[in-house]
């Protein structure tokens, strides 16, 4: 009973949050308005057991990425007139999207056999715990992990080479 308030607690703030990110006219409130959507989904994170994934949401999409997103929108200086403009445009295209994307997965999963089922792809000992994810990350993935790295390397340097260039002038 208590799980069931808690999760419609934290569901419906989230898809109000979420209407708001796609509705807003304003960019700035859209950016804050997924913060929100970000911290409700921590804690269902939460609420399933998974707290090294609700640790990973708050930190790394709502530390980092979303104040990137509000610095690039703060930049941009988006003025509401030309936002109005695109707005349609933009719906139209993702709506599309969208739509080829949810079709795509009905078929997917009306073709599939009945027998082939989560549990019958589920490895024993997967259970997402921190260590069995340091295990695969620095076993299995070490290869695609030490290439992000340098990727991420790559992009810090890029910013401050760009930054640099444009105080100079």
């Amino acid at each position: 009973m208590t799980e069931a308030v808690f999760f419609y607690l934290f569901t419906i703030p989230m898809m109000a949050a979420a209407l708001s990110v796609v509705f807003n006219r304003r960019p700035i409130y859209s950016v804050l308005s997924l913060l929100v959507v970000m911290f409700c989904l921590a804690s269902l994170f939460i609420m399933l057991g998974a707290y090294f994934v609700a640790a990973l949401q708050v930190l790394l999409y709502a530390g980092a990425v979303l104040v990137l997103f509000l610095f690039v929108v703060m930049l941009l200086n988006l003025e509401p007139d030309n936002l109005a403009r695109m707005r349609l445009s933009t719906l139209r295209g993702i709506g599309t999207i969208a739509a080829a994307f949810l079709l795509f997965h009905l078929v997917r999963i009306l073709t599939a056999p009945a027998a082939s089922g989560i549990a019958a792809t589920a490895r024993p000992g997967a259970d997402g715990t921190v260590e069995n994810i340091g295990r695969a990350l620095f076993t299995t993935y070490v290869l695609p992990f030490e290439l992000i790295s340098f990727l991420i390397l790559a992009a810090i340097i890029g910013a401050v080479t760009l930054s640099k260039q444009q105080s100079d002038r």
